[in-house]
């Protein structure tokens, strides 16, 4: 994983600059409400550090006047121990209650950002080109979003209201301390303080690097339980349950390994905290003890040195986990960052006008393109499909078929020449209303897991459910619907898997139909399915094709065959062009191809 690969001298500048991107979303110019919340928070925090350092005088006081020692009780409000040790409770109380106050306060806040940031990451991601989609996972684009978003919720929290509250804690602590007694106790305790920090920070380190192994041990152990599982039948074929068995072990025992020496390692982490600490605390509580003795001091100051010793050590034992985390969380930030930093391949110009179609006519004007600079898909291919005409493109694979659907729909610009509809360049005019006038059926409908009526009404949003039932009926699947127990709300499953090849093209065919298009593009729409499915999906095209500019990607010639021309295209060039019976009649490459899918119809039947 990539965070794992940020080393520790990255991280301030990076961390920094991380930070400097979160800031807006905590004081956004353009909504008070967020500042006046932020400064609210502020101040029950800076109250509850207030009331938290202040309390041990209340023990203090309360133990003097039990031990009859000094004059604690006077200036405590005149109150006896009773009462002292009644105003600690509410002191104790106060200090939990801002603490929660301030959270109460900046809930709000920290959604707020959460969500901002979420959703302008969510928008980024979809403004993104296909080149960039196709070569990132999309797993690991949700782990992005995901890792990251927690990432500012925990740095939020811990950066703005435990690193910074421990930090004017221990200095208002060191203070009193000086103040009150010697500055040799703020010496020791910022001493202790340093040491522990410093301690804490590199072992941290290293247990990073020792819980990145342990994680990667338990990955590849992971992946071949699930891969065997997966194979489950070639195991059983091959009599391989042992070998399976001896990979699962030998895996596990890596993760082992790794697994005692993290565990050793956060033995150490604790003990060496401990010691560090426990030094500290002893060196503290004997200088007390010397003053005590001495007379300098009432054994209500030596109670209340222990308590603030006490105050001390119990945030910085969360240290090594808020340190990590923060780390953690500032890479998985900047990871999600770098993301929004990243321009989209494909952008609209700053003066891009909207798509005006009157006849829908469609050109390519000696396009050139590819996907690699250095490997061509397309050269100069020059295209016209009339207004209201269906234009077939065939060839074989690896021709660029597909990839004039693509450049129709500017998924990826053309490096030369121009795709034009009705006159207009695709690069002048919004992507938003050149999607709006196209309507693609592709080789595969991919459904989204819900219901029917929700797939077929994705092509149009607000479409009724009167609609809805229209385009179903065009595409000649209403009666298949209705037949189902839950007719329209029956859920079709994750990427459509519960309906079959044909129904999922028919839903796909009804969607385009409801999102009425001028301009069809049918990419290979029949070519993953049977024969006769095929023939019972064309009926539903040809209705689809109806009134409509249609450019047909085809492998299989006879569903093209009445195409008003039909495109011949070999490595990225029109090599033949005209109708079925005119392309027949030359005997050229379209007549090879059509002879050559004959025999094996017939090889097939036979």
């Amino acid at each position: 994983m990539r965070h794992a690969q940020v080393t520790t001298s990255e991280m301030p500048k990076n961390g920094w600059r991380t930070i400097r991107r979160v800031a807006p979303y905590l004081w956004p110019a353009d909504q008070p409400w967020v500042k006046h919340r932020v400064v609210l928070a502020v101040i029950a925090l800076f109250v509850a550090k207030f009331v938290a350092v202040g309390t041990p005088f209340f023990y203090k006081a309360a133990v003097d006047a039990l031990a009859g020692e000094g004059q604690s009780a006077a200036w405590m409000l005149g109150a006896g121990a009773v009462g002292l040790t009644v105003a600690y409770g509410v002191a104790r109380l106060m200090n939990v209650g801002f603490q929660q106050l301030r959270d109460v306060i900046f809930a709000r806040v920290a959604q707020r950002a959460l969500r901002s940031l979420a959703l302008t990451t969510f928008r980024h991601i979809h403004a993104m080109s296909m080149r960039y989609h196709i070569t990132r996972k999309t797993g690991g684009l949700s782990r992005i979003i995901e890792r990251g978003v927690k990432g500012v919720e925990f740095l939020l929290r811990f950066l703005l209201f435990s690193i910074g509250p421990l930090v004017l804690e221990l200095l208002m602590i060191g203070i009193i301390l000086w103040v009150l007694f010697d500055i040799w106790y703020l010496a020791v305790v910022m001493g202790v303080i340093a040491a522990y920090v410093a301690f804490t920070f590199k072992v941290t380190e290293w247990r990073v690097r020792l819980r990145k192994e342990m994680n990667d041990q338990d990955t590849d152990a992971n992946q071949k339980a699930v891969d065997s599982l997966l194979n489950f039948e070639t195991v059983k074929y091959f009599g391989a349950e042992g070998r399976e068995a001896m990979r699962y072990d030998a895996a596990m025992a890596g993760y082992e390994r790794a697994a005692l020496q993290t565990s050793y390692s956060l033995a150490f982490l604790n003990f060496g905290q401990s010691f560090l600490i426990t030094g500290g605390l002893v060196a503290v509580m004997v200088m007390a003890a010397l003053g005590v003795q001495s007379g300098a001091m009432t054994v209500g100051d030596f109670v209340m040195v222990n308590a603030y010793m006490i105050q001390i050590t119990m945030p910085l034992n969360f240290l090594g986990t808020v340190y990590r985390e923060i780390r953690q969380s500032l890479v998985d930030m900047g990871e999600m960052f770098e993301l929004l930093e990243q321009p989209p391949d494909v952008e609209d110009k700053k003066d891009a006008h909207v798509l005006k179609v009157k006849g829908a006519s469609v050109r390519l004007e000696a396009v050139d393109f590819g996907y690699d600079s250095k490997r061509p898909i397309l050269k100069g291919v020059t295209l016209d499909v009339p207004a209201g005409q269906t234009v077939a493109v065939v060839g074989p694979s690896g021709s660029g078929k597909s990839t004039i659907g693509r450049l129709l729909f500017r998924f990826y610009d053309v490096q030369s020449g121009a795709v034009l509809i009705d006159g207009q360049d695709v690069r002048d005019v919004t992507q938003e209303s050149l999607h709006a006038m196209i309507g693609v059926v592709p080789q595969d409908t991919v459904l989204f897991n819900d219901t029917v009526g929700y797939n077929i009404g994705y092509g149009r949003d607000g479409a009724s459910q009167a609609e809805i039932e229209e385009a179903a009926r065009a595409a000649q699947i209403h009666d298949f619907i209705v037949s189902l127990p839950d007719g329209y709300e029956t859920t079709v499953g994750e990427r459509g898997l519960k309906l079959s090849g044909g129904e999922k093209q028919r839903v796909g065919i009804a969607r385009t139909l409801l999102k009425n298009p001028p301009i069809l593009l049918l990419d290979e729409a029949t070519s993953a399915l049977d024969t006769q499915t095929e023939r019972d999906i064309q009926g539903a095209l040809a209705k689809a094709a109806e009134g409509r500019t249609v450019i047909t990607i085809a492998h299989r010639l006879s569903t093209i065959a009445d195409a008003d021309r039909i495109v011949v295209l070999e490595e990225g060039q029109v090599v033949e062009e005209g109708s079925h019976a005119e392309l027949l009649a030359r005997q050229g490459r379209y007549a090879g191809l059509w002879q050559r899918q004959a025999r094996e119809q017939d090889e097939v039947a036979a």
